[in-house]
């Protein structure tokens, strides 16, 4: 199913994320992606923590990230987070960064795959989570 939905998040680099140049050290993106993904699943209607507890993990399988411009010391950032696609057992994100000036820095996909916590293998999305998806079919 193809669905329209997004949501935006606000971060601010801390100081402590940053390089010798003042530029957001790369590998931080992907936490900021997580914050994203993580809030827009809150704002849906279902936490992360919600479905780990019902005994449904949801592990990052894919992640494809392209840098435009750096993210600097004290800048805030907005987190545009898309879920695009949900397809058997696995949805799919996708990330825009803007900084405070709306300049594209980066843009980001992953591919997330809903898995019982007790074994760790792939299962159908848990029906709750299927209706809220559909109310943002595209």
């Amino acid at each position: 199913m193809k669905t329209s939905f997004e949501f935006p998040t606000k971060v601010r680099v801390r100081y402590g994320e940053t390089d010798q140049m003042g530029y957001c050290y790369y590998g931080n993106y992907a936490a900021y992606f997580e914050v994203g993904r993580v809030e827009a699943m809150r704002s849906l209607g279902m936490s992360y923590r919600e479905l780990e507890e019902s005994g449904v993990m949801l592990p990052v399988s894919h992640f494809e990230v392209d840098y435009f411009k750096p993210a600097l010391y004290d800048d805030e950032l907005t987190i545009v987070t898309a879920i695009t696609e949900l397809k058997g057992p696995r949805l799919f994100f996708e990330y825009t960064l803007y900084n405070e000036k709306q300049e594209c820095l980066s843009k980001a996909k992953t591919t997330l795959v809903f898995v019982s916590k007790e074994n760790m293998k792939p299962i159908a999305p848990p029906a709750a989570f299927v209706e809220l998806m559909e109310k943002h079919h595209a």
